[in-house]
């Protein structure tokens, strides 16, 4: 009747922006317990679903009078909430089961949005949250980490804690899948092994991911990237790292924006890229878009400072229909850029353009994974990398308005 239930999206979004959000989560027999208590002892402050659903149905308390009026008084004992008889209702009946969350979520979410407003500026607060992935509560955390175990070696660990092989398996069967928890997963820790591997494990994800994370979303630095260019082998996870990102975006944002788009390189399947994940958010005007900076702060997505604006294209276009605004991914460990422009510029038009042409001409493709790898080898920094591209597209952008004619190609 629990571990579904997390705590961020409740908080008052003034004070969400103030502290780092992540979501923890594993398979039963996964470990997931053992990661949690090593972040804490690193300093993070943990908030358990588990734990905070036996506290608001506790005796005594408005929640144990609720579900005690919804599924009658034979459902507390002497003791307290008799479990075994409320679980023998709910489990049966799944609207019941809707009914009994409909009382204990609000109440583990209103609490959990205490205990986040008492943590500390700088803290980072884990929501051990057990069915996070089955419940959908992923996109309210800034990071979901994952623990994840041989199923064999879960199997093995549940048996030793007294159940039966076939209770552990069919628990086990009853969660998400280890693809779909691997599909949610920002971060992925295999508890396959030793404590102390694991033990090594978050100490790197502490020191190197998370407390920077914590400290760039606090004061509003996006990473910059990294001026040595690298170029990617394709990642064909690309695609879902960006899904993880937009829908981030769009649980923070609503329907104040008119689209949302993966762009650049890595959205084109097979293309060699900087590993660096491009999105395109289009919006009514800049005014929209300044009202949304704090928002996308508050996601782990503050802006860039000063101004930005896109190179014109073939046809030219006035440069005040170019200005945009930038913003980048505060986390150390997912480079992102943000391109929020205007529903008038026709920058956001030709970006989905010249993505849906290089996935569907080989030839533009094979001609531009070529400049890529030949500028690579030069030894360009970054930045004249970015440069040194302009005369591939100055001859490529008009194929691309021919192309665009010729298929009647459309946003």
């Amino acid at each position: 009747m629990s571990g579904g239930v997390g705590g961020g999206p409740t908080a008052t979004a003034g004070r969400l922006a103030a502290v780092l959000r992540v979501g923890l989560t594993g398979g039963i027999g996964a470990g997931k317990s053992e990661v949690a208590g090593l972040l804490v002892a690193r300093g993070a402050v943990l908030v358990d679903s588990d734990v905070l659903a036996r506290e608001v149905v506790a005796p005594g308390t408005p929640g144990i009078a609720a579900v005690a009026a919804e599924f009658g008084a034979d459902v507390v004992g002497a003791d307290g909430l008799d479990r075994a008889r409320l679980a023998q209702i709910v489990f049966a009946d799944p609207a019941a089961r809707g009914r009994l969350e409909a009382i204990v979520h609000p109440l583990v979410r209103a609490r959990a949005a205490k205990l986040i407003a008492a943590a500390p500026a700088d803290a980072v607060v884990v929501n051990d949250v057990p069915l996070l992935v089955e419940t959908g509560l992923t996109p309210t955390y800034h990071l979901v980490l994952v623990v994840a175990a041989d199923p064999a070696v879960r199997r093995e660990r549940l048996v030793a804690r007294g159940m039966t092989a076939e209770a552990a398996d069919a628990r086990i069967a009853a969660q998400a899948t280890d693809a779909q928890r691997a599909a949610a997963a920002d971060v992925l820790l295999d508890n396959s092994g030793t404590r102390e591997a694991l033990a090594a494990a978050v100490d790197t994800l502490w020191s190197t991911r998370l407390v920077p994370y914590e400290r760039n979303v606090r004061e509003r630095n996006p990473v910059r990237r990294p001026e040595t260019l690298h170029i990617a082998e394709p990642d064909p996870t690309w695609p879902q790292q960006y899904e993880r990102v937009a829908a981030r975006i769009r649980h923070a944002l609503g329907d104040r924006y008119l689209r949302l788009d993966h762009i650049g390189s890595t959205s084109v399947p097979g293309l060699a890229a900087k590993d660096v994940l491009d999105l395109q958010l289009v919006v009514p005007d800049l005014a929209a878009a300044d009202d949304l900076a704090d928002l996308l702060a508050a996601t782990g997505l503050p802006r860039y400072a000063g101004d930005w604006w896109d190179g014109p294209p073939p046809g030219g276009a006035p440069e005040a229909l170019l200005v945009k605004r930038f913003h980048g991914s505060a986390d150390p460990g997912r480079l992102v850029q943000l391109h929020v422009r205007t529903a008038a510029s026709p920058a956001w038009r030709y970006a989905l353009a010249f993505r849906d042409w290089l996935r569907a001409e080989p030839a533009a493709l094979a001609s531009y994974a070529a400049l890529k790898r030949r500028l690579a080898d030069t030894g360009a920094t970054t930045t004249e990398y970015a440069e040194l591209k302009d005369p591939w597209f100055a001859r490529a952008l008009p194929e691309l308005d021919r192309w665009t004619a010729e298929t009647a190609w459309s946003a």
